[in-house]
């Protein structure tokens, strides 16, 4: 029996990517009682009410609030069981621009998210993690490194309050807003295609998947893990052969602050590592709680997940039929 069905969750950040896909499937499967959509863009929130209105799901609320405003979020989470942290700036040119900016929403947005989360007595709180989170070389991955830290470490923070963190980290989604895939069908048009370098791989992953991946996170988190998905990895030059397999390849080099290959899981001795069938679970190397170790059929040794060390690949057809099917979602 799903523990998140009929309850009360918000979803800071609710009117980005993942909140949209993540209210569609909330909202058809799993009958909350409340559903909060926690962002900061009133735009945003009106065009989202088009397809999700209060008329046809009387169940939604819209919240226009910052996770900068401590006060609007101790409001927004009263009652509230679940919590699903969306909200932040990505964009990694941005981030190098305006760094305080990001600090801001990425880490400081974080502590009052723990510290709200704490005080209202929600149950649950898992945040959406990146790839650019593991030895990160941008700015922006080094907030949403810190993210994860103090989330993780929020657990120590609860005392007696039932409040428990946990942490969702995957790679790039088809189709989100500032993926590379609307840019390149974009390019299409011009008969060339901008390639950063020919050996780049990136992994990748659906709305769909990662909306689903974090709601069960949800359900088997006990708090202090960090989840991650397995899920393919794609050759840059495959997703530019796919889209326009007749244009020409401009190769343009690797801007500042991105990398080759993206890392979801480095070898490191402060954390221990365990694996189950569809994904892998990293807790601190002080976490006791064996009856939650013992879930995972396995602890690894000496592993390093990266885009191009990955057992599950895209191919050239893998990644159009994919595209094909995904296109109505892109933002």
């Amino acid at each position: 029996m799903s523990t998140i069905k009929n309850k009360t969750i918000l979803i800071t950040g609710g009117t980005g990517s993942f909140g949209k896909k993540c209210t569609e499937i909330l909202l058809n499967e799993y009958n909350p009682t409340k559903l909060m959509i926690f962002s900061r863009d009133e735009l945003k929130q009106f065009e989202m009410q088009k397809k999700f209105s209060v008329e046809k799901y009387p169940n939604i609320r819209y919240f226009l609030g910052d996770v900068r405003d401590k006060e609007r979020l101790y409001r927004a989470f009263e009652e509230v069981d679940i919590v699903i942290h969306a909200a932040a700036l990505k964009q990694v040119p941005a981030a190098e621009y305006n760094p305080f900016e990001f600090v801001k929403t990425n880490i400081m947005g974080a502590q009052n998210i723990i510290n709200a989360a704490i005080d209202k007595n929600v149950e649950k709180v898992i945040a959406l993690s990146t790839d650019k989170a593991v030895a990160p070389i941008n700015l922006y991955g080094a907030t949403k490194l810190v993210s994860d830290k103090i989330f993780i470490a929020g657990n120590s923070y609860t005392g007696m309050k039932k409040t428990r963190f946990s942490v969702a980290r995957y790679g790039n989604v088809i189709g989100s807003r500032g993926s590379v895939i609307p840019h390149f069908l974009k390019e299409k048009e011009k008969g060339i295609i901008p390639i950063t370098d020919k050996r780049m791989t990136r992994f990748w992953i659906t709305k769909e998947q990662a909306v689903r991946f974090t709601l069960n996170c949800l359900e088997i988190m006990d708090g202090r893990e960090l989840f991650v998905p397995k899920i393919p990895s794609m050759k840059l030059i495959d997703l530019a052969k796919s889209i326009a397999p007749d244009a020409e390849h401009k190769i343009i080099g690797v801007r500042p602050g991105e990398k080759l290959h993206e890392v979801m899981i480095i070898n490191d001795i402060s954390y221990d590592i365990f694996e189950s069938k569809d994904h892998y679970v990293i807790f601190p190397k002080e976490y006791t709680k064996k009856e939650t170790k013992h879930k995972y059929k396995k602890h690894i040794d000496e592993f390093i997940y990266s885009s191009d060390n990955n057992t599950q690949w895209l191919d050239i057809e893998d990644i159009r039929k994919i595209i094909e099917y995904e296109k109505k979602d892109f933002d």
